[in-house]
């Protein structure tokens, strides 16, 4: 069957490719205070961790556009910071140190992925059912974290979690005024609606501790100071080369490749991004670049960088090249030299993003074809242990395995690929290692 022409772009404007560049930003900037908020949990400096994720979107973004050609601005990938913090450092008790270099080599590997194009041969084994519940899986996992941030669930001895006396929590209160206005904001689509929530949660908690409650959440620490650059360089190289850690390392390759595929799928597919042979434009220059933010998030010190789905903001704006992607890059600078102004903002105002982060994420779904068991029974299990256990790998390793085990069974062999059965033994391998 012929691949259908690619259809001609847009007449080329300068103004409207800035203009996109900016609407991309402003859905995005949101990384530069929640990035810092979910790894600073994991033990590093805040300030450290906010330079790291300006440098890293700028760089990126910039490559992008230059070398990609691409409207897609590139950060640190939400997830992918959870993962970091949460699987790699708390639960399996990594220094921040060794879990940077597990970042670094997860670069590596995938610049040797997209370089040789391997990752064709790696997407055709993972099932599609598998790659949205995961995305669906993460989301989940954001938004519990985001709604434990806010203090609104709570444990319970009794039930494992609940939720906390609202009437009696002004913290959690004004989490929830925050949450509506922002999700407002959000339905109604307004530009940097997430930005404008986190603002007006953070301007909300300002009586908080002073005229009301007893908790000060929001403490002025003046509007500017030098970057902080204590991060650089601080990765533990070797020493998170250690066999044990290749579930780790594997784990960010995974969760980095196919949040990078399904963006540049989804912003081709709304802006007609397609080449001759009915691919995204200049795909593997993106999954390059992508690949690059990567390698570099571990040497600047913050957890991979990934192509944003937030970029389509920009594409419905109009934006169709690469001046997209560098006028959104370019934005990211200024806020390096902003951390003391950035840091005034609250854990209960970054919440309510988490959660609706948690809302887009979820989108794939509803493409899961839920009355054949054998598919939804993996995507399901892949799905609720990710915040289940709180660990992204364990939703990949039993969906995974839960997939193999069913197919077999029902005697659909076919739909096991041999890449999938590698992939299998990796899962296995992060089980006998007491992966998380």
């Amino acid at each position: 069957m012929s691949v259908p022409a690619a259809p001609e772009p847009p007449p080329f404007s300068a103004r409207t490719e800035i203009l996109a560049g900016l609407s991309s930003f402003l859905a995005t900037m949101y990384i530069i205070v929640v990035n810092p908020a979910i790894l600073s949990q994991a033990g590093l400096p805040f300030n450290g961790v906010l330079t790291a994720t300006v440098l890293v979107s700028c760089f990126s973004s910039l490559m992008m556009g230059l070398y990609a050609k691409s409207p897609i601005l590139v950060a640190p990938g939400m997830g992918l910071n959870a993962f970091f913090t949460y699987t790699a450092v708390k639960g399996m008790g990594l220094t921040p140190e060794i879990a940077l270099g597990a970042v670094f080599w997860a670069g590596v590997v995938f610049l040797l992925l997209s370089a040789f194009n391997v990752r064709t041969y790696i997407v055709r084994a993972i099932p599609r059912p598998l790659r949205y519940a995961l995305s669906a899986g993460i989301g989940l996992f954001i938004t519990l974290i985001g709604l434990a941030n806010a203090k609104f669930i709570v444990g319970n001895p009794a039930t494992l979690v609940g939720i906390t006396p609202l009437l009696k929590d002004p913290v959690t209160l004004t989490f929830l005024a925050g949450l509506l206005v922002t999700a407002v904001l959000v339905a109604r689509r307004v530009p940097g609606a997430i930005v404008l929530g986190i603002v007006f949660t953070t301007l909300a908690a300002l009586p908080l501790g002073r005229l009301w409650g007893s908790a000060v959440l929001v403490n002025w620490q003046g509007v500017v100071s030098a970057p902080d650059f204590s991060l650089v360089g601080r990765l533990a190289l070797w020493e998170s080369l250690r066999f044990a850690l290749w579930p780790v390392i594997f784990a960010f390759v995974f969760t980095d490749l196919f949040d990078s595929l399904s963006t540049f799928v989804g912003v081709a597919e709304a802006a007609n991004l397609y080449d001759e042979t009915g691919e995204p434009r200049h795909v593997k220059q993106a999954l390059l670049t992508d690949a690059v933010a990567t390698t570099i998030s571990g040497l600047l010190g913050t957890s991979p960088g990934t192509a944003y789905i937030e970029s389509a903001v920009g594409v419905e704006q109009g934006g169709r090249t690469g001046l997209t992607a560098v006028t959104g890059g370019v934005l990211f600078l200024p806020f390096m030299f902003l951390s003391p102004l950035l840091a005034v903002i609250p854990t209960i105002a970054t919440a309510p993003a988490l959660i609706l982060v948690g809302v887009f994420m979820m989108r794939p779904v509803s493409r899961i074809n839920w009355t054949e068991l054998d598919e939804a029974i993996p995507a399901f299990l892949a799905m609720i242990l990710i915040p289940f256990t709180y660990s992204i790998t364990q939703g990949i390793i039993w969906g995974f395995l839960s997939w193999t085990v069913l197919k077999l069974a029902v005697g659909k062999r076919s739909d096991v690929s041999p890449a999938l059965l590698v992939i299998d033994a990796f899962a296995v391998l992060a089980i006998w290692t007491g992966g998380h």
